[in-house]
């Protein structure tokens, strides 16, 4: 039986991007790919990612965090998912600021109104084609050489590439509704260019300070928010001269405030939660791991 039986949990939201909690920095045991896997089946605790929180292992942080996505593989960051635990961390201590540590680095967040208003600095991003990372050199990751559909006419093409904790795909589209991202998205994901599989995003420019944004996961398929990738095309806007450094972006769960700081080049994410219910983990949702 799974380590996790009996375990609490925590189930949230952050602007539709369904994120579960376990808080085992009390007795640290492992979560299995089978164990994420199986949690996230229809009828158990259907997810995008799942945050694990852990001990910390760098002082003045709140706790390493690992984050899986619901097919059991491991993401190094979840913009969305990091709002949801500072919101819980600040209640627990009754700060406003918390940071946490994940395999993408530190995450600095202050909570500025309860769960409306939090934000996270998600770091620096990066654009150097074996940090994204791409299978082959490309010198300017602005624009990099890749396409889906007919050579003469293809259906997504050229997109701007940004590692943002995750690899990201920015293909800037006139109307992100009119393709089947369901589609092209799989294709996508686990295209030979992207070793570590990427996150797809249909990127439309809709002012100079207004982007709206939908996302395929790696690991999680169509989401209706991902805070990550709201970012990454975010700073590849910017990078591109299509917005400036702070915009709005609108996903289909909602928007975010998304300012990619010219002073020291972080990224910061503001945007709100929701906090559904908490239960414990039982038998039947880990039968299958």
């Amino acid at each position: 039986m799974s380590a996790l039986l009996n375990r609490s949990f925590v189930k949230m939201n952050g602007i539709g991007n369904e994120i579960v909690v376990l808080d085992l920095r009390a007795d640290p045991v492992p979560v299995t790919a089978a164990d994420a896997r199986a949690i996230a089946r229809p009828g158990n605790l259907p997810y995008d990612q799942l945050l694990a929180l852990y001990p910390p292992k760098t002082a003045g942080t709140e706790a390493f965090v690992k984050i899986y996505n619901c097919d059991g593989s491991e993401a190094g960051a979840c913009g969305n998912g990091m709002r949801c635990i500072a919101v819980l961390a600040a209640k627990a201590s009754g700060k406003r600021a918390v940071s946490f540590e994940t395999t993408a680095g530190l995450i600095p967040c202050t909570i500025e109104d309860a769960e409306r208003t939090i934000t996270c600095d998600m770091g620096k991003p990066k654009f150097r084609w074996d940090e994204i990372p791409l299978a082959e050199e490309f010198r300017d990751t602005r624009m990099i050489e890749l396409q889906i559909g007919p050579i003469d006419k293809p259906i997504l093409h050229s997109p701007s590439a940004v590692n943002m904790g995750n690899p990201h795909a920015i293909f800037w589209v006139e109307d992100v509704n009119a393709y089947d991202l369901a589609r092209v998205g799989s294709l996508l994901e686990h295209h030979p260019i992207f070793p570590e599989r990427a996150n797809i995003s249909l990127a439309q420019v809709k002012a100079p300070d207004h982007l709206v944004v939908r996302t395929w996961e790696r690991g999680a398929g169509l989401t209706r928010a991902c805070g990550s990738a709201a970012c990454a095309a975010a700073v590849a806007a910017a990078r591109t001269k299509r917005t400036g450094r702070k915009v709005e972006v609108t996903l289909p769960g909602g928007y975010l405030l998304i300012e990619w700081r010219a002073s020291d080049d972080h990224v910061l994410m503001t945007g709100p939660v929701e906090t559904e219910f908490e239960g414990r983990l039982d038998a039947s949702m880990l039968a299958a791991a």
